[in-house]
């Protein structure tokens, strides 16, 4: 890992997910790449008409430049190196186009969380990244002093199409020098016996060489509940889970588990894109 992108808002939870990029940065010697998006449409800008919106657009480009330097002055970014980046794109888009052309390793975010009625129809857009990142996003809701991760709940249903991003969170557990411990959430209307939980992990696990893991199944009423509560009764650092990237209609009947989790999760959230 080498490159992380960390988008700003300049809000105090764009803060916190930087502060956790830059205990990152410094223990495994990476740079950090601080992007803020102004959301204004400069291509359509024409800087010979007298009605141009490039005045506003320079003005925001100012103010964005002494965010930053007030932002990167701060003593928790010493001796990390920052790249400011500024594009005139929607969020998302501008996150998805930086990633690529820079071959980030790692997006780590800052989450308001929302709720109710915002949530099912208007989201966010560290939501819309969750769902469509090829990179994984770590997301951060709160304060974190020091960055530490001894317990790593890795949550799935452990089919074959999850092994791709099992490798990933491996590889992450490694990185933090963390226990990974598996889980199958067990509810009502998904529930599996024992033996069929034993038989799922055996044969996911078949091959894999890593050993500083445990296996655990946990009853509970959603998989979302079931998670959240092992991750409290573990103590979990970090909670970790795929993330199929669904769109359009089958997203808003299908939802997704992880999306949850990054809205309700006071705990960091760091997900993979099957």
């Amino acid at each position: 890992m080498k490159k992380i992108l960390v988008p700003t808002d300049f809000s105090i939870q764009a803060d916190y997910s930087l502060h956790v990029a830059a205990q990152l940065a410094k223990k495994h010697d990476c740079e950090i790449y601080l992007l803020h998006m102004l959301e204004l449409p400069i291509n359509e800008v024409d800087a010979l008409n007298s009605r141009s919106e490039l005045p506003e657009a320079l003005f925001y480009l100012k103010l964005a430049k002494k965010r930053f330097e007030n932002l990167t002055d701060k003593p928790f970014l010493k001796k990390v190196k920052i790249n400011e980046i500024v594009k005139f794109h929607q969020a998302f888009d501008g996150i998805m186009d930086t990633c690529k052309s820079l071959q980030i390793d790692l997006i780590v975010m800052g989450s308001h969380g929302v709720s109710g009625f915002r949530e099912m129809f208007i989201g966010s857009n560290t939501e819309k990244v969750v769902r469509m990142s090829d990179i994984p996003v770590l997301v951060i809701k709160n304060y974190h002093k020091t960055f530490r991760v001894k317990n790593f709940v890795y949550a799935s249903d452990f089919s074959d199409e999850n092994k791709v991003s099992f490798k990933k969170a491996i590889k992450f557990a490694k990185l933090f020098n963390a226990t990974l411990h598996l889980l199958i959430v067990n509810t009502p209307s998904k529930f599996i016996t024992t033996d069929d939980a034993d038989s799922t992990f055996h044969k996911f696990l078949k091959n894999s060489r890593f050993k500083n893991y445990t296996i655990n199944v946990f009853n509970d009423y959603t998989i979302e509940k079931g998670i959240l509560n092992f991750a409290h009764h573990i103590d979990a650092g970090l909670i970790g889970i795929s993330t199929h990237g669904r769109k359009g209609i089958a997203h808003f009947f299908n939802g997704s588990v992880s999306e949850d989790l990054v809205n309700h999760a006071k705990r960091p959230v760091l997900t993979f894109k099957i």
